[in-house]
């Protein structure tokens, strides 16, 4: 079944022009949001801890800040733009006691509500925007004109006007520019986890190791297996960005379309195939979240490991002293430490 899209002509931004809204946080995605909404001429204050760091960015920008419940009894509409991780304390404690009958909660992932972290009173609205890109190009595609996809869903239509109201913040955004897809708070949360765990960031962070190790062992040069595993990805992802996978075969050589016709289900084949689909059911039962809830609860000691074992992989030191040579890169480091992301 093709997706719903949906566009400006199907939004009213004058629904919310005398709802004033809440944006809890202000990271990447808290930035862009109130910024884009702010200068859509909509009423925001941002919600933020006494001591944040990022108080003085969001008054330079001219933004109203408050504190997390300051702001959630000023507004009408609330989006949580936190961390997934203690997005539920921050509910329990700074925004629940202050959701009055009638009032939104809005939310851009899914996840506490697919699995129950937090659990809104019957008498709000409860509904999502997830723009599919991070908060800086949101932002810079907004202030060019234009606006990047998003996702909607509605969890809860206490008012009658729950997907009405979520279309006109998708509007402010700019993300109605560029077209809304409509789906579920669970369809969302489920692709999203699968496809950052088997694809995005584990499945090509994977096959990347494995490839520089394969090419190690058999005696080649690091710095040449380096290029050929990792650096040349960015070359295969911008076509792929660009036309998909029949742009990608038809922008490479011949050589390689055909090796990579005849010689990539040899390594991503039917045992992968089967990795996926239980990746996907630990997902769907909410095994995967009990386990990265479970982690956070126990002080993410696990979680710092394989961070910093990541870190130390050989492709990661070699890239290193390679990046360094290559400033059209524009290379970035990062320390890994015991901090959050």
């Amino acid at each position: 079944m093709a997706a719903e899209v949906l566009y400006d002509k199907q939004a009213d931004l004058e629904r919310l022009k005398h709802k004033p809204i809440a944006i809890i946080g202000f990271g990447s995605q808290g930035h862009a949001h109130a910024m884009n909404l702010q200068d859509s001429g909509l009423d925001v204050r941002v919600g933020l801890y006494a001591d944040s760091k990022s108080r003085a960015k969001a008054e330079a920008a001219g933004l109203t800040v408050r504190t997390v419940s300051e702001a959630v009894k000023e507004a009408q509409v609330v989006m949580i733009l936190t961390p997934d991780i203690g997005q539920a304390d921050v509910y329990r404690d700074e925004i629940a006691p202050y959701m009055e009958p009638g009032k939104t909660l809005m939310f851009a992932h899914g996840f506490n509500i697919r699995f129950g972290q937090i659990v809104p009173d019957k008498s709000i609205d409860v509904s999502m925007i997830a723009p599919k890109g991070p908060g800086h190009r949101l932002r810079e595609v907004y202030v060019n004109g234009g606006g990047i996809p998003a996702l909607i869903a509605v969890e809860q239509d206490a008012t009658g006007g729950a997907f009405e109201d979520a279309m006109a913040y998708a509007k402010g955004l700019g993300c109605t520019r560029a077209g809304v897809l409509r789906t579920t708070f669970a369809e969302e949360t489920e692709t999203d986890l699968f496809g950052e765990q088997a694809v995005l960031c584990g499945g090509v962070s994977e096959l990347i190791k494995l490839g520089y190790e394969t090419l190690l062992q058999a005696g080649y040069q690091p710095e040449v297996a380096y290029f050929e595993c990792l650096h040349e990805v960015k070359l295969i992802v911008d076509l792929l960005y660009q036309g998909g996978l029949n742009y990608m075969n038809y922008s490479v050589s011949d050589t390689a379309e055909f090796g990579g016709y005849t010689s990539g289900p040899k390594v991503v084949g039917e045992e992968s195939r089967k990795a996926m689909q239980q990746v996907l059911a630990d997902i769907q039962s909410g095994a995967f979240a009990e386990e990265w809830i479970d982690e956070n609860h126990q002080g993410r000691a696990n979680f710092y490991r394989l961070r910093r074992e990541n870190s130390e992989h050989p492709v990661e030191i070699v890239g290193r002293e390679l990046r360094r040579m290559m400033p059209f890169v524009n290379p970035r480091e990062v320390t890994p430490g015991s901090g959050g992301a």
